[in-house]
């Protein structure tokens, strides 16, 4: 008798285990199949999903946005050059009043330093919109003092220069294959490097040490912008190992803006000559 059982009890047990075998698992949620795939974020705030950047629309309404809010502000920058550069009476006004730009230069600061480091003022509207305003029309004016001090024909070379350039470098940004914002230490130290630069040639050029020093400075300078033109470029794509979060589109504008306006000082001091 018990031995005619035992082939009925494996019987049950292996049927119990073909069909634990049938019975397929269930599909991964969201949070698990995405889980580590998301790509770091350029804030350390929030943190971008990749399906966030996977969705084309929202990363061309955020590109879209950047981009038409920075080709208004270098539109009032070039107007307010062409203002200062072409117009005698205003171009003799601001050279023989320099309180104006120390003026600016303070409102750039402070604003510069408000939008940068405080993330509530840059995505509260209509601050972040009021802010960027006054940081754009004070750049402006302290871009357009420097080019009042030199020859016209160079101003307007420089700024072709500074396009040609501009254009080529976003465009190499959106069409390589390789990651930028990767480097974030060479930039670093590049930054250092022209940090102690600029506070040696602080204390040499008053003493006409060294006469070529400034030129070498600013072709470093112009060097280190379009760098940094290229790395923020590709933070706004999002597609590479570091992105900016979609919210932050205030800080996305005022980044490239900046990098073109000190690319094209730049650019003025190289190639820029002074009226005789």
């Amino acid at each position: 008798m018990t031995q005619g059982k035992l082939p009925v009890a494996n019987k049950n047990t292996s049927d119990s285990l073909s069909g634990k075998s049938l019975v397929s698992p269930g599909p991964p949620s969201y949070e698990e199949a995405t889980a580590g795939t998301s790509s770091p974020c350029y804030n350390d705030v929030e943190m971008l999903t990749e399906n966030n950047w996977d969705d084309c629309n929202i990363r061309r309404v955020f590109i879209r946005k950047v981009y038409s809010i920075l080709m208004v502000q270098l539109l009032v920058t070039l107007v307010i050059v062409a203002l200062f550069t072409f117009c005698d009476p205003v171009k003799e006004y601001i050279q023989n009043n320099p309180g104006w730009y120390w003026a600016s230069y303070a409102v750039f600061f402070v604003t510069y330093l408000t939008l940068s480091c405080c993330s509530a003022p840059r995505r509260q509207f209509p601050w972040n919109f009021i802010l960027l305003v006054i940081f754009t029309l004070s750049l402006s004016y302290m871009t357009g003092m420097l080019s009042s001090f030199y020859n016209t024909k160079s101003v307007v070379l420089c700024l072709g220069i500074t396009v040609a350039v501009c254009l080529l470098v976003t465009v190499f940004s959106f069409q390589t294959k390789m990651d930028v914002t990767s480097y974030q230490g060479v930039l670093f130290i590049f930054c250092m490097v022209m940090f102690l630069s600029g506070v040696v040639l602080a204390i040499v050029l008053p003493f006409q040490y060294v006469p070529w020093l400034d030129s070498i400075y600013a072709v470093l300078g112009a060097i280190l912008f379009t760098m940094f033109l290229a790395f923020d470029t590709q933070l706004l794509m999002g597609n590479k190992r570091y992105a900016m979060s979609p919210e932050e589109y205030v800080f996305a504008t005022l980044s490239i803006y900046l990098d073109i306006i000190y690319i094209f000082t730049f650019f003025l001091q190289i190639f820029g000559r002074k009226p005789e």
